[in-house]
């Protein structure tokens, strides 16, 4: 059994994965879906939303935290509004 990692371990090991070897493959062929990525056992899952990599994460690694991004940009959401 693989011992369970920090939530900030994931979320390192999850962007170096990320920027080593997806990023240039999902941006071109998924720009603007989602990505869940369980960093222990480098698997990774594709989605039109959210909450669809989140269940596909969960699924397929239970127990395990996966961190989630949108392909192509800074952040998975944006809060806030524009002003007037």
């Amino acid at each position: 059994m693989v011992a369970p990692l920090e939530k900030h371990e994931i979320v390192r090991l999850a962007k170096e994965w990320y920027e080593r070897g997806l990023r240039t493959k999902l941006e071109a062929e998924h720009q603007d879906e989602f990505v869940a990525i369980e960093p222990i056992s480098q698997t990774y899952f594709l989605g039109k939303t959210l909450s669809e990599v989140g269940k596909l994460a969960r699924r397929a690694c239970p127990g395990r935290i996966a961190y989630a991004l949108r392909i192509g940009h800074p952040a998975a959401v944006q809060i806030g509004g524009f002003e007037a």
